[in-house]
């Protein structure tokens, strides 16, 4: 149930930021078009069009994040090799933006890119599957460097 909750909650959450996101990147876009200067030689126009198309990838990424968490609560099942790979690299990229953010903006933007992150691991560690010398899944009570190697259940050890 827990799972879930927080793989729901995250896909929100990366809605909402997605959403917020291309939001801004429009008003960066709008302004930087309406200027009748250019930075060190750029065109406005081609600032205007990189900052809108940013905002576009930006978007579609955590849109697709959200989709796969999405999927994750709905069949609460751990996600594949592929969308584990794209959430580590939202992850990271969370880790990186909140980094920058505390720098640049202040500690509220830093706080939310850090709740968002908190929210992208304890899914990916909730949906952590079993590891390969995990005693659950063996039904072995013994501590897995007591049991024997795979081929020698029927030897014992012997005393000297």
């Amino acid at each position: 149930m827990l799972r879930r909750l927080v793989a729901g909650l995250a896909a929100l959450v990366l809605v909402v930021e997605a959403a917020v996101l291309v939001l801004v990147h429009v008003v960066l876009g709008k302004t930087t078009q309406s200027q009748s200067m250019s930075i060190a030689g750029s065109d406005p126009e081609l600032m205007a069009k990189a900052t809108y198309g940013l905002g576009a990838a930006m978007g579609a990424f955590l849109l697709f994040c959200a989709v796969l968490l999405a999927v994750i609560a709905v069949r609460d099942r751990a996600p594949g090799r592929f969308a584990r790979v794209v959430l580590v690299v939202a992850a990271v990229t969370h880790a990186v933006l909140g980094a920058l953010a505390l720098g640049l903006v202040g500690w509220g933007a830093f706080a939310v890119l850090m709740l968002i992150l908190c929210l992208l691991v304890l899914t990916l560690m909730l949906y952590a599957g079993p590891g390969p010398g995990d005693v659950r899944d063996s039904g072995d009570p013994r501590r897995p460097e007591d049991a024997p190697p795979p081929g020698f259940e029927g030897l014992r050890p012997t005393n000297p």
